[in-house]
């Protein structure tokens, strides 16, 4: 069987301009799994990333840490499949109706709005985007455009599906994606709901990894959500 990685990006800009580019923590998150995997002799024939700014320089920072410890790398294919949901479409679709329909959102949207320091806006946000995005998995407010859940999900099947069919056996691949990709692929693997699968999002740690065993139609979890490089508080984050 082939064995499929995939990596959640580093920690991203929250609260900042950009959100999609590495903080300085997330950075240090990705290297210290470059050198970690590098140092096991972990080695990978193929390497995929989504589109993302913070997948890409999550997968640069990986190939960096391995070349410099002496080890090689493959050169990243880059595949639309494994970018994240649009999730900050649909909260900015999804949010006005439903802030005039549903009182508590409309509650957890003023205490976003009214709060001050950057914890507490973590906090608030995080509240108010899991309540949203859980009521559009759930088919209860739609977002006229923007891909569902259910096509997000076979789009990323689609990808996993052309990796495992490019992966020889034995050999090992390496994706580097987001929160939402990885759910994906546990639904894939474990024939999760539309609901445990999302909730599978809030549980990734940034700059963690899952490893899959495939052959054929068959796609088996291994492991989800380690992160033994990540040693401290500090580089335990989820955003």
């Amino acid at each position: 069987m082939s064995h499929i990685f995939l990596v959640r990006h580093g920690q991203a800009s929250f609260l900042g301009r950009n959100y999609d580019k590495l903080c300085p923590n997330g950075e240090l998150q990705a290297r210290l799994l470059g050198e970690y995997w590098s140092r096991r002799g972990v080695i990978f024939g193929r390497a995929y990333s989504g589109r993302r700014v913070r997948q890409l320089e999550t997968s640069r920072i990986v190939s960096e840490a391995y070349r410099t410890s002496g080890v090689g790398f493959p050169d990243t294919v880059v595949m639309s499949e494994f970018d994240e949901y649009q999730a900050e479409a649909v909260l900015r679709e999804c949010l006005p109706k439903l802030s005039q329909a549903d009182r508590e959102i409309e509650q957890m949207r003023r205490a976003y709005e009214d709060s001050s320091d950057s914890g507490d806006r973590r906090k608030t946000f995080q509240k108010l985007f899991e309540a949203v995005i859980s009521k559009w998995v759930a088919g209860e407010v739609t977002a006229d455009g923007i891909e569902s859940w259910y096509e997000f999900c076979l789009r990323v099947e689609r990808g996993l599906a052309q990796v495992v069919g490019d992966t020889a056996r034995a050999a090992s691949a390496v994706i580097f994606t987001s929160a939402g990709p990885i759910a994906a692929a546990m639904r894939r693997a474990l024939h999760l709901s539309a609901e445990d699968t999302l909730r599978l999002t809030w549980m990734s740690t940034n700059a963690s990894f899952s490893e899959f065993r495939a052959s054929g139609e068959r796609f088996t979890l291994s492991t989800f959500n380690a992160h033994p490089h990540l040693e401290g508080d500090s580089l335990l984050t989820y955003r």
